[in-house]
């Protein structure tokens, strides 16, 4: 074949494929994909020459393989792939939450290979209940008479609703009518469960008397949710959960309290005492109480629900229940993560999220200084590096507010914007996720994992050599 030639002269897919020198160059990869791959960029050749343009790498038999590996190497990587976070947003929703503690990721290693006994109880060798892998687990570390699990905590709230407040009336307070990420607001999933909503108090301030005010012979349920994604601060006023179950038990009611974020220990150490927990709401006598479980307490997407075992069977009962359980993969992550708070000496200490919380500002210092001592020979009149004191968010629906001083890189580069800088660092392998303040990118090595500091060192290494060149 010529070095260089036209699309029209291109030799069929079939023929490249047979090729043996191409073959021996895309080895690795199925047959399938690379002919996909080739077809790509033929139909992209062709459109550009129906549009009277030329590629810019040229038409020609190495330009067309060249293009044809950049493509399969896109191709070959899944769509869901490990990220560097470096934007100091410890749950960070969009980047999957919690990260799993490393007795996690091997337990799911060695459930997901093969075979487990997921509704097997081995020694009578009869069938079993999925909720029997983590139901004793959490009502050890709770102190919950039951509990079971579902896919996360709005399918929990849901799932609530439907059974014991099907047409009938909840009474929630309007400071509580909280919208979660991707506009999932809690009036919308009480519609969907077919409960009715009453509204009591105001924004900012709601009172015991509003809840006894507005109880009638079609309530069902009085609903406290935790305001786990903003705070309302100020002239502010909000019954105890305690007062809540003395009227629900008084009026015959049920309270229910959506608690959202999920702690259950490991964070008096830090500044960040006043989240409320699992164990204080079971210890207040509440009915049923949700929250989910890839957010404080650092498991697996899921929401658990703990109550009485008169009201968790009945939610097992619900036709509901089977659409949104869990698998075998969330139930053997959760069950990992639940035995490091049972048994783990300090379980703070092997878990990543709660790790990355208490993490002393000045050990991120010194992770930041390390990472500037390899970019500084870089920078001059054209890139600015340096280190700036700032604040790590929790985030990811827990903690409202709530803040962790750190130190951050900064980069200003006189060649590209922060957004420029961003986007290149989010298309490197593997990609880097950061931040953008003061007209400067900022990394923040708080929630980038041990594991990826060499990595993350190549990445912004070599973006500043890419900067210096331009």
């Amino acid at each position: 074949m010529s070095s260089s030639i036209s699309l029209r002269d291109l030799p069929s897919i079939g023929a490249f494929l047979d090729d043996r020198s191409v073959r021996e160059r895309f080895g690795q990869f199925p047959r399938k994909l690379l002919a996909e791959a080739m077809r790509r960029v033929v139909n992209q050749w062709r459109n550009l020459l129906r549009q009277g343009t030329e590629p810019s790498c040229g038409v020609s038999r190495a330009a067309f393989l060249d293009q044809v590996e950049l493509l399969l190497n896109d191709m070959a990587r899944n769509s869901l792939r490990p990220v560097i976070n470096a934007t100091g947003v410890i749950l960070n929703t969009n980047l999957g939450r919690a990260p799993l503690a490393e007795e996690v990721v091997q337990a799911l290693s060695r459930v997901a290979a093969g075979y487990c006994n997921l509704e097997t109880e081995l020694k009578p060798g009869t069938r079993g209940h999925r909720m029997v892998h983590v139901e004793g687990l959490v009502t050890k570390l709770t102190g919950a008479p039951s509990a079971m699990v579902v896919n996360n905590n709005a399918a929990a709230v849901l799932l609530v609703l439907n059974t014991f407040a099907k047409g009938r009336e909840v009474i929630v307070s309007r400071g509580e009518l909280i919208e979660i990420g991707g506009s999932f607001r809690l009036p919308e999933v009480m519609a969907s469960s077919e409960a009715e909503l009453v509204e009591v108090g105001t924004t900012n301030r709601t009172y015991l008397e509003d809840y006894k005010g507005a109880v009638t012979e079609r309530t069902a349920m009085l609903f406290r949710s935790h305001t786990s994604n903003y705070m309302v601060v100020g002239f502010t006023a909000r019954p105890s959960l305690q007062e809540l179950v003395q009227l629900g038990r008084r009026r015959r009611l049920l309270t229910v309290e959506d608690l959202g974020s999920g702690l259950l220990a490991g964070l008096e150490e830090s500044e960040l005492g006043d989240e409320p927990t699992v164990v204080e709401a079971v210890r207040s006598g509440v009915d049923l109480i949700t929250f989910s479980g890839d957010k404080l307490l650092g498991g697996p997407q899921c929401g658990i629900i703990l109550g009485r075992q008169r009201l968790i069977t009945r939610l097992r009962r619900n036709p509901l229940a089977r659409a949104i359980r869990v698998g075998k993969l969330t139930l053997t992550a959760l069950e990992a993560v639940l035995r490091l708070y049972a048994y783990a000496d300090e379980p703070a200490a092997r878990l990543p999220h709660l790790k990355m919380i208490l993490q002393p500002v000045a050990e991120v210092r010194r992770r930041a200084k390390r990472l500037l001592g390899k970019v500084r020979p870089l920078s001059g009149d054209d890139l600015e590096a340096k280190l700036v004191d700032g604040f790590s968010a929790v985030g990811g629906g827990s903690y409202p507010g709530a803040q962790v001083p750190t130190c951050l890189i900064g980069l200003r580069a006189r060649a590209l914007s922060p957004t420029q800088m961003a986007q290149r660092l989010r298309m490197s392998d593997p990609p880097v996720l950061s931040r953008i303040a003061g007209n400067r990118l900022l990394l923040d090595l708080r929630t980038v994992m041990p594991g990826e500091l060499a990595s993350l060192q190549r990445i912004v290494v070599r973006l500043c050599e890419e900067i210096r060149a331009v």
